[in-house]
Formats: C-alpha cells, structure tokens, sequence
C-alpha cells in the first residue's frame, strides 16, 4: 500500500492576516512540522499550493489546484489526480501540531473503508483525514456539480468515524487537532 502526505496550504488566511503555513513556531515554519510528521509516516509528501514559489525551500513536490477557487475539495482532488497512492493521509496548513501517531492511528482503521475521518470534541475533522483513491470519482463529480464541501459526499462512501484513539495520550490527541485561524490562536500556538 503506498501512502502520500498531502498538506493543503491554499486559503486566503484572511482571519489571520498573513500565510499561515509559513508563520514560525520555534525554530521551524508550522508548514515544515507538519512535512516532518507525515514524511515519518508515508512514502512521500506533496504540497498543494496555488503559490509554489513559497514552498521551493522545502524541497517537496508541488501542485497546483486543477480547479480554481474551489476550496479543499480541489486541493484533495488534485493531489488525487497526480499522485499515483492508494491511501492519502491529509493535513491541513493551519494545525501545527499533527501527530504521526494519530495519523497512524487512523491509518489503521481504514481497513474495508474508504475513509477513516476523525471526530474530536464533537466535530468532523476532513482535513485531517485519511482517504483512500477510490473516492476520487466522487471528488471530481461534486466539484463539476460546484458542490464543494469536504464532507458532503460522506454519505456516498464508506466512511469509518473514529472518536476511540487508543492508548495515545489525552494531550497528543488535543494538540494534534488545535488549529490556528487568528493571530490570538498563533499566539496560544507559540506557548504550547
């Protein structure tokens, strides 16, 4: 089973005012933990960017949207277009803190599913999910349709919602799904 990291640093950051991905925490950029993280768990990471010349410092392949303006469904689409994996492990720009170990965790559970999405206090994270290939036919349909939510064609496949993780620490899990939207988030960020 091949695996590939996607990061999707697309976005306007209009909340935060400045690229998200590129803001510093300690003594990496956020968008630099993140490739850490999942280049320890997958055969490869790619960035989809619709900016690439702020990303060549990374040495990672690069992709653009195929459709523009579309959101994280055309990133999600994209990446699945170009990258030949069968499993996609996804991170969105603006969550510092990803955990290997729950990806892996996930990861795990995808067995006989199409997708093991996580639900963390109460909420759907499809931007920290992993996806399999197959569901790349009904990416491409909804964004022809302009219906362009993530989750809206869950119903459609066979997803497994994870809320159980295991034996990982209360605290890995919490942080693996802080996301940072406005300077007072990357403030807090920066003290964790």
């Amino acid at each position: 089973m091949r695996t590939c990291g996607v990061i999707l640093s697309g976005g306007k950051s209009s909340r935060m005012g400045t690229n998200k991905a590129l803001l510093k925490l300690g003594n990496k950029k956020v968008i630099e933990h993140i490739a850490d993280e999942l280049q320890s768990l997958t055969d490869e990471v790619i960035i989809v960017t619709n900016e690439p010349s702020l990303y060549t410092f990374l040495d990672l392949q690069l992709i653009c949207d195929r459709h523009q303006d579309k959101g994280p469904l055309a990133g999600l689409e994209s990446a699945f277009h170009h990258i030949n994996a069968d499993t996609f492990v996804v991170a969105a720009c603006d969550m510092p803190f990803v955990k290997q170990s729950v990806y892996a965790h996930l990861l795990q559970q995808t067995e006989n599913y199409d997708a093991a999405v996580p639900i963390y206090n109460r909420q759907i994270h499809p931007l920290s999910a992993v996806y399999k290939r197959s569901v790349l036919p009904l990416m491409q349909q909804r964004l022809e349709n302009n219906e362009l939510q993530v989750k809206g064609f869950y119903d459609q496949i066979h997803v497994n919602y994870i809320n159980e993780y295991g034996d990982l620490a209360d605290e890995v899990v919490r942080k693996h799904f802080f996301n940072m939207n406005n300077p007072e988030e990357y403030e807090q960020a920066k003290l964790l």
